[in-house]
């Protein structure tokens, strides 16, 4: 018997690439609303009672009341916006954060996505952080570039209308640099750092796509840590992922103009880790991942997998 499971929100960018790779699991009885009910509070609660699991693809607030519906129906929740993110009672839908979290994931009743830019600095730490090789009480500080889809419907309007200056806009933009950004949060609790990263967003001239950029100076590492080490530690932790690749470590003059594209993890669930050694001991992490992919819908199917008892590569893309 297929699984049910009821997208609440799935006109928005993350449900509609999530029921975009669902669409032809046939493990799967995929329920959506047609537009005429999509925002009506009786029919989405109903969906949501009828469901084995409600994925939710909603604004905060609308994912607090749907999730509380959820509860009262005993029905398992997804849910991929940043209101349950740090929530003791919810598991954080990373696979790949802990030997230890794919289990919980599976036997969850209540599961948080990951934010994008979340994902790829938890990641890209965690295991150096876990392996004494970087102090949790170490500022850091970390630029990132995303596609203008991370930004919701509002954001893609704003970039694509053909009447708007940043039309064929020919560099990125900075963006929320005097906001506390709502990833930082999660950023530090499953990291395991022990103050705020500096973060500095910034928005690309393309739909799709995220590169984060994570300086490391030389004076912040412990004492006598390399680069190599840094590397070994992350391949360590990721050497069996199916969705993490881990770049050999980076020789002397080897990168380009291309190495780095923000968008070279497009339309999979892939995401890239780069170590970037530089002669006076300092390491640039690079992590690359879709926003929409391994940042959002992607690791929410992962999730969805896990939560259903099916293999957790099922209908992704590598």
């Amino acid at each position: 018997m297929a699984h049910r499971v009821y997208i609440d929100g799935h006109a928005g960018t993350t449900g509609l690439r999530i029921r975009e790779w669902l669409a032809d699991r046939e493990d799967l009885s995929l329920a959506t609303l047609d537009e005429a009910q999509r925002k009506d509070p009786e029919a989405r609660r109903e969906q949501i009672v009828a469901a084995d699991i409600a994925l939710l693809c909603l604004p905060d607030d609308a994912a607090r009341e749907a999730a509380e519906w959820a509860s009262d129906g005993g029905t398992r929740v997804l849910d991929t916006s940043t209101a349950h993110r740090v929530a003791d009672e919810w598991v954080y839908g990373l696979p790949e954060l802990s030997p230890e979290q794919r289990q919980a994931i599976g036997q969850a009743a209540r599961v948080s996505n990951p934010g994008c830019y979340a994902s790829g600095f938890i990641l890209a730490t965690r295991p150096l952080i876990d392996a004494g090789l970087l102090a949790p009480a170490t500022p850091l500080s970390f630029h990132a570039l995303s596609g203008y889809t991370g930004g919701g419907r509002p954001m893609i309007e704003k970039w694509e209308n053909p009447a708007a200056p940043l039309n064929g806009l020919a560099y990125a933009a900075p963006y929320a640099l005097d906001q506390v950004h709502k990833h930082v949060p999660e950023m530090v609790r499953y990291s395991g750092i022990k103050c705020e990263p500096q973060f500095l967003p910034a928005v690309g001239p393309f739909r799709c796509g995220m590169r984060i950029q994570i300086p490391l100076h030389a004076d912040g590492l412990q004492s006598g840590t390399q680069a190599k080490h840094l590397w070994e530690a992350l391949e360590a932790r990721y050497r069996d992922e199916p969705f993490v690749r881990l770049h050999p470590l980076a020789e002397p003059g080897a990168s380009d103009e291309h190495t780095f594209d923000p968008m070279a993890c497009n339309d999979t669930n892939r995401i890239e880790l780069h170590v970037v050694p530089h002669p006076a001991g300092h390491v640039l992490l690079v992590a690359v991942l879709d926003n929409l992919g391994k940042g959002a819908s992607g690791v929410a199917i992962q999730s969805l997998n896990l939560m259903l008892g099916c293999p957790e590569a099922t209908g992704l893309r590598a």
